[in-house]
């Protein structure tokens, strides 16, 4: 094999080396490592409770979260999005709002999934918010009722 095959090969090999570096996925951080921290112990019992219908225990499970320094900021987005959501199904209108405004201030990309945005308690208040902030979406804006929730 002359030295330029050899070469060639050699360039070859490093070049898909290369390209599969690129495409690997980041790797993801353990969920059991994550439980292991106060901040996103809290977070991930906080939606475990929401999700078991125990929403007082869930709302003080979060702000805990929120009060023990949760290390992503898109974390800190979907803890203040329970919260809203907690806040605007007990009928209280400005702490929803508010909750739905420290959303947008932890995580500018914060937004509600299809099926969250067209709830007909929320959704109204996360639009609303979401235009005042400078994000409109109205997605899911044909299920309000007055807006007015």
């Amino acid at each position: 094999m002359s030295v330029a095959a050899l070469w060639r090969a050699a360039l070859i090999v490093i070049g898909a080396a290369v390209l599969h570096g690129c495409q690997s996925a980041p790797q993801t951080p353990s969920i059991a490592l994550l439980y292991q921290r106060p901040a996103e112990r809290a977070l991930i019992d906080g939606i475990r409770l929401y999700d078991s219908g125990e929403f007082e225990r869930a709302e003080a499970s979060l702000h805990a979260a929120i009060g023990a320094n949760l290390s992503d900021h898109r974390d800190v987005a979907v803890a203040y999005k329970y919260l809203a959501f907690i806040a605007c199904a007990f009928n209280r209108g400005t702490e929803c709002a508010l909750d739905f405004t420290n959303a947008f201030n932890a995580d500018p990309a914060f937004q509600l999934n299809d099926a969250e945005i067209g709830h007909p308690l929320w959704g109204p208040v996360y639009r609303r918010v979401a235009q005042a902030l400078g994000h409109p979406d109205n997605r899911g804006a044909a299920n309000d009722t007055n807006g007015k929730h």
